[in-house]
């Protein structure tokens, strides 16, 4: 008895592989400095906490909830998109689900037929391919290099569509890399595909962890409307990835296909976790702000102590809370008998020489990288560059 095809050539997300890995040494008594999974580490704000203990005393939401979601959380989503993001949507426009891992593969499996190619904007998050092929769609990369920031350009994005593209995906500001799509380059890669039968899926989940002071919105853009899917949750800008509430905003023929796909592979997310997130939406954003200004100062920490270390190359990312470096320098070298081939030799040799999990950047479309978050105390990022730093020292 085998497993079914699709399982036995899907890859296994770094992010978690990784995390895993350094569970495993922390269950054997060894100080892992964790710097891989993209978690807030900050708690829940207690007010949103009490949100969810006042629906439970309530006792009105131990049922089943709407497949989409509650009506009111979906009308307080349409609420938040036209007064912060100038998206004009309405409830029936909003598809609720558990997490925005898996907005992305309900819209996924709602557009693609076998063949389906969908340009991803590289370097992207792990999970983007993944998704796309387990829908037999085809992924088409267009890379954006260190040197402009990670972003790829409209004019690559237009060089890269065929008679098969469905769709084109990016997240901006972008896991892995923090960088940040201007107005103006939003606006030239709407124009090469507003005129043809191609839907942008804008994963704009750490829209709120944005340096710049000026997130723009896909949707927002003159005729983007009704071809884009704006992808969003409540995990990065409210620290509720526990909670598990992600959502769309998309044209009603993409929600009602969404809708359907999750009516029969999870039905609705869970009912007090709506509630935490409707907390979440009509409260002050005072959290929020502070986290951010907090991730603002590690950013500054983490890129003076990445400069430091030689042979790493790296860019002053504006918004999420990673750095993307390239370690390249580092491939061929050696200490004693381990060689550094790649950056996953070189991160299995940080994780065991100097107990700091880091992400390859080869899950990510740049092998080149790899990817490193600040979402840490400013003690445990020193001592972890730190760390870093000696280990890398001793390769030669």
């Amino acid at each position: 008895m085998n497993l079914s095809d699709r399982i036995n050539n899907m890859e296994e997300s770094a992010t978690l592989a990784m995390a895993a890995k350094a569970r495993e040494f922390k269950s054997q008594g060894i100080d892992v400095i964790s710097l891989s999974l993209g978690e807030p580490d900050f708690k829940t704000p207690k007010h949103i906490q009490e949100g969810a203990k006042k629906a439970i005393d309530e006792g009105k939401y131990f049922a089943y909830p709407p497949v989409a979601g509650y009506m009111d959380l979906r009308e307080a989503i349409a609420a938040k998109l036209k007064r912060e993001n100038n998206i004009d949507s309405k409830p029936e426009n909003i598809v609720v689900s558990n997490g925005a891992k898996q907005s992305i593969a309900n819209v996924m499996f709602a557009l693609l037929n076998p063949g389906d190619e969908v340009i991803v904007f590289s370097p992207f998050w792990v999970s983007y391919s993944a998704l796309i092929q387990l829908a037999e769609g085809t992924p088409v990369f267009i890379k954006g290099g260190i040197e402009n920031d990670f972003k790829a350009t409209a004019e690559q994005l237009a060089a890269a569509i065929t008679p098969r593209t469905k769709a084109i995906i990016y997240s901006s500001p972008c896991n892995p890399t923090g960088s940040v799509f201007t107005r103006e380059e939003l606006e030239a890669i709407a124009d090469v595909i507003r005129d043809k039968d191609i839907i942008a899926i804008a994963d704009e989940i750490y829209e709120h962890i944005n340096f710049t002071g000026d997130h723009v919105s896909m949707a927002s853009l003159p005729g983007m409307l009704d071809k884009t899917v704006t992808v969003n949750g409540f995990a990065k800008g409210f620290a509720m990835t526990g909670w598990r509430v992600g959502y769309i905003s998309a044209p009603k023929w993409i929600a009602d296909g969404c809708n359907k796909m999750q009516g029969q592979v999870t039905s609705a997310n869970c009912s007090i976790a709506q509630r935490a997130a409707l907390t979440a939406l009509t409260s002050d954003l005072g959290p929020t702000k502070e986290m951010t200004k907090a991730y603002h100062e590690r950013r500054a920490l983490v890129y003076d102590l990445l400069k430091d270390i030689p042979g790493v190359k790296t860019n002053m990312p504006t918004g999420a809370f990673y750095f993307f470096p390239d370690v390249s320098e580092y491939f061929g070298k050696k200490s004693d008998d381990k060689v550094i081939n790649n950056a996953d030799d070189l991160c299995l040799y940080i994780l065991e020489e100097a107990h700091v999990s880091l992400v390859t950047g080869d899950a990510f479309g740049d092998p080149n990288c790899v990817r490193i978050s600040y979402a840490a105390s400013v003690e445990e990022l020193k001592e972890a560059m730190s760390r870093i730093k000696s280990a890398l020292s001793k390769l030669s």
